[in-house]
């Protein structure tokens, strides 16, 4: 086992210390000293924080890492997360953590880290901080222990977004895909979704990318609640891995209640798709910008793009009959897109709405071709 000291006040002599404070505030290029001297906690939090992930960073190159634990308070608990930011999917993380139960999803991210409650305060030893110490300790030495079920045999790992007005596409394509021996993993693009697919294609998890619901495009334009952030739509084109992608539910911003969507945009087309989930439509102006982005996004990578154009519907609501039907902004999109597109990158116009089985055969059938080539 090997301990990393975090804090800046002092350490311990009730075992040893591997990694003193002064060396993880060293990592990240500041003196241990002049943290205590200076007397700011948040820069404190933040530059250990910061240390501790170069220098798990570092022995996990040296393979020496098989899982990590961290106990704290708001600034412990802040630190472990972080630390944690640095460790790959699958090696076991747990914090236990007196703030477990608030709303951590921004220090988490798309990390597959488990937080435990600590109940009572972490200051210092009683019956029940000693019972979820112990009981820490053997979840995450289960954890490390646990027998890993052999993986079967398939034809290569696919990744998929995926969204309600989407659904149907996506289950035609999945069920092709397995017929032909295919894993397929979707990832639901409300944000963190699209976050931790990003992420695993960037840690070589994924064959190929078939990203049928580009949405979080829109949110990320228009300040929505599924935003995953300017670097949606990156991974796969560093990773050079084959992605075909589909400007799908780029018709729509994603909102929560009625009452929540931003002044600016209350006058326009809104549609209550649940109780807490308000939809509005994209006009003309944003659908040019969104072309713009994603061909951009997509003229960086280093591999093999196709984009499919469902010229007869970007989702449930936008194909005919729908709500958000509306084939001249669809059009600007589409026009965006091929105006700022490289010429390496091959455009499909497909004659069918987005949840068309045909739609989703096709999406198949070009990305299988993709990766064969």
């Amino acid at each position: 086992m090997l301990s990393i000291n975090t804090g800046v006040l002092g350490t311990t002599d009730q075992f040893v210390v591997d990694f003193e404070a002064d060396k993880v505030a060293a990592a990240a290029g500041v003196n241990l000293s002049e943290l205590r001297e200076c007397g700011d906690r948040g820069r404190a939090i933040e530059k250990m924080g910061h240390g501790a992930a170069l220098v798990l960073k570092r022995l996990l190159s040296q393979t020496k890492v098989i899982g990590i634990i961290g106990m704290g308070g708001g600034g412990g608990t802040y630190i472990a997360l972080a630390a944690m930011q640095s460790i790959p999917f699958g090696i076991p993380k747990l914090c236990l953590s007196t703030v477990a139960t608030k709303d951590l999803s921004r220090q988490i991210g798309s990390k597959d880290i488990t937080l435990m409650p600590s109940i009572v305060d972490v200051a210092g030893l009683n019956s029940i901080s000693r019972t979820l110490i112990r009981q820490a300790a053997g979840a995450i030495c289960g954890m490390v222990n646990s027998s890993i079920v052999e993986q079967p045999q398939t034809s290569g790992s696919i990744v998929i977004s995926i969204f309600g007005n989407t659904t149907a596409c996506v289950d035609k394509c999945s069920e092709i895909l397995r017929t032909k021996g295919y894993e397929v993993l979707t990832f639901h693009a409300v944000g963190v979704g699209g976050r931790t697919m990003e992420s695993l294609v960037l840690e070589g998890c994924f064959d190929a990318v078939l990203d049928i619901t580009t949405t979080e495009l829109a949110d990320d334009l228009c300040d929505g609640i599924c935003s995953a952030g300017p670097d949606r739509l990156t991974a796969a084109a560093k990773m050079g891995i084959p992605q075909l992608v589909v400007p799908g539910c780029l018709d729509m911003v994603n909102y929560g209640h009625i009452d929540t969507v931003p002044e600016p945009y209350k006058s326009r087309q809104l549609y209550s798709w649940a109780p807490d989930v308000t939809l509005m439509r994209t006009n003309k102006e944003e659908n040019k910008i969104l072309g713009a982005r994603l061909a951009k996004k997509l003229n960086k990578s280093k591999g093999k793009v196709t984009i499919l154009l469902p010229l007869k519907g970007l989702s449930t609501i936008g194909s005919d009959g729908g709500v958000f039907h509306n084939p001249e902004i669809d059009k600007v999109l589409f026009e965006a897109i091929k105006d700022n597109a490289n010429r390496s990158i091959k455009i499909i116009e497909v004659d069918a709405r987005i949840n068309d089985g045909s739609f989703a055969e096709r999406s198949v059938k070009v990305l299988l071709d993709m990766i064969r080539k």
